[in-house]
């Protein structure tokens, strides 16, 4: 579990206007005492430059259309690239069934479809941001 203040940073990569959610959830995690950075339509690589920017534990990136997969395996493989590999990776929004285990396996640890609660997401990122030394 993490003994500072976790540093999150959510974001939609596509140009589409579904964003309750994302904002909904950008509500709850400051008010679960984490620092959320929140911005919209950024290519991968802009993604994982504000993170790496803004020194984040977390990224949660919100998909409500196609294209989730393609993105996050592009987040995903410039995270590694760039050696940072303890960034948490979340997506939440409308996730098919069978897009999960392929995000699982390019790296993405928490998978978050509607219906999930808040309350989850935010004891997932808890369990699952270590403590900096």
């Amino acid at each position: 579990m993490a003994s500072h203040t976790i540093r999150v940073l959510l974001c939609k990569t596509t140009m589409e206007s579904h964003d309750r959610g994302v904002r909904f959830l950008a509500t709850k995690l400051r008010d679960a005492g984490m620092e959320v950075i929140y911005l919209n339509f950024l290519e991968p690589v802009e993604v994982v430059d504000t993170a790496i920017e803004e020194d984040v534990d977390v990224i949660g990136l919100s998909s409500s259309v196609e294209g989730h997969v393609a993105v996050l395996e592009a987040v995903t493989s410039q995270l590694q690239t760039r050696g940072h590999r303890r960034v948490l990776v979340l997506v939440g929004g409308v996730i098919p069934e069978e897009d999960i285990a392929p995000l699982q396996a390019m790296g993405v640890q928490g998978v978050f479809g509607p219906g999930s609660y808040v309350s989850d997401i935010i004891q997932f990122i808890h369990d699952h941001v270590p403590a900096r030394v």
